[in-house]
């Protein structure tokens, strides 16, 4: 039997359960650290990652107009004011108490939705080091779902590489093999540069971070 919208919609909301209980541990220092998000720290991806559970479509759509409609730059300005505007447990808490929300990206439907906190997830623990697997059954629905259409907007360049889990059967792209976790290559595939030690290849000097 095929993955049902059921499947993912219990995904999702405990993946956000387990990452709000998991943000209920950090201490100060880490809320404030370097996310994988360039020029987030751990509390703006926080707070981006319940934008869509606060603000209503007519909202984005008057933010988005307000930046000229860069969807960068708005939820940029959005994460910044709301990660300033809020507590380390409130913005744990939106999550918490939005586990169900039924939000989903423009592009790429439910799957599209897990694979969002998914990522977002990840670019929070492997920043911060902390050794947290996202459980096979959600990664394996967010690595399926992997889009190249969301490529552009995330500035991924897999020209010449094939990435290559080596935890899971699961491989992607064309070229040099890039090997890694699972989890680590969702990230690569979605323009994040991981820390060292995370990826082996010889193409792997692409995709880390200086």
């Amino acid at each position: 039997m095929g993955t049902t919208t059921h499947d993912i919609t219990t995904a999702i909301a405990a993946e956000r359960r387990e990452l709000a209980d998991l943000l209920d541990t950090l201490t100060p220092a880490q809320w404030e650290a370097p996310s994988l998000c360039a020029g987030w720290r751990v509390r703006e991806v926080v707070a981006h990652l319940s934008m869509g559970f606060r603000y209503p479509t007519g909202r984005v759509l008057w933010e988005l107009a307000k930046a000229g409609g860069s969807l960068h730059r708005t939820t940029d300005r959005l994460a910044r004011r709301d990660a300033a505007g809020h507590s380390d447990r409130e913005l744990a808490g939106f999550l918490r108490e939005h586990a169900h929300h039924p939000w989903k990206p423009p592009v790429g439907g439910i799957a599209a939705a897990l694979g969002h906190d998914v990522v977002h997830g990840l670019d929070i623990t492997v920043a911060l080091g902390l050794d947290r697997s996202v459980p096979e059954d959600r990664l394996r629905i967010v690595l399926n779902a992997v889009d190249p259409r969301a490529f552009r907007l995330f500035g991924t360049n897999l020209d010449g590489v094939r990435l290559c889990a080596d935890d899971l059967d699961w491989s992607f792209g064309t070229g040099a093999p890039l090997r890694g976790r699972a989890q680590d290559l969702l990230l690569v595939a979605y323009g994040r540069r991981l820390p060292p030690g995370h990826l082996d290849g010889e193409e792997c000097h692409r995709f880390v971070a200086a």
